[in-house]
C-alpha cells in the first residue's frame, strides 16, 4: 500500500486482535518497527543538519573577523611603507575570498 502511516498498520494490528486472528501480526510487527526506524532516523538526520548549519553560521563569524584583520592589517603595513607585505596580505585576504565564499 503506498503512503502507508504507522497509525494504519497499528490499527490493523488492533482490528487482528479484535478478531483473534494472529496470522499477519508478525509482519505488522516488523513493518511498524521500519516505520519508527525510519522516523528515527529522519530526526538524527534533522538534527545533524541542525548542527552544521550551526557551524557553518559560526565559521562565517570567524572568515568575516579574518578577513576584517587582513583589511587593517594591510591598511597598517600600506600607512608604514610594507608594499611588499601589503601585497602578500592583499593575496591572502584574495585566495581566502575565493576558496570560501561567504
Amino acid at each position: 500500500m503506498l503512503n502507508r502511516t504507522l497509525c494504519s498498520v497499528l490499527e490493523e494490528m488492533r482490528d487482528q486482535y479484535k478478531t483473534r486472528n494472529f496470522a499477519g501480526l508478525l509482519g505488522l510487527v516488523e513493518e511498524a518497527q521500519s516505520m519508527g526506524n525510519r522516523m528515527e532516523a529522519a530526526l538524527e538526520d534533522q538534527k545533524d543538519l541542525e548542527r552544521l548549519l550551526d557551524n557553518k553560521r559560526k565559521l562565517e563569524r570567524r572568515f568575516k573577523k579574518i578577513k576584517k584583520i587582513l583589511k587593517q592589517a594591510r591598511e597598517l603595513a600600506e600607512e608604514n611603507g610594507q608594499e611588499d607585505l601589503s601585497k602578500d596580505l592583499k593575496e591572502i585576504a584574495d585566495l581566502i575570498s575565493s576558496r570560501y565564499d561567504w
